[in-house]
């Protein structure tokens, strides 16, 4: 259960730091473990499919931190071009 409770805090952690770098947010904490997990997924497959070592992992299950983020923020970047719902800039 401690476990579970460290990969959750975790991936909200990574989810969150996705969402800054990818200049989007509010998706709320469920939302940043969601992206965290997702992004693990994502990030894990696009390292192994280019032949990159796991650069950081925590946990007994290894949770890979630098590829969660990496694949969250690249998810939340394809997500928002997708969907269109980016940054509105003004002119001045």
């Amino acid at each position: 259960m401690i476990d579970l409770l460290f990969l959750l805090i975790v991936a909200g952690i990574s989810g969150g730091i996705a969402q800054r770098l990818a200049g989007r947010g509010g998706a709320g904490c469920i939302g940043s473990v969601v992206l965290g997990f997702i992004g693990a997924l994502f990030g894990s497959y696009l390292a192994r499919l280019l032949g990159l070592p796991i650069l950081f992992s925590v946990g007994p299950s290894g949770f890979p931190v630098i590829w969660a983020v990496i694949g969250a923020a690249l998810f939340v970047s394809i997500l928002g071009f997708l969907t269109g719902s980016g940054r509105k800039h003004k002119k001045k």
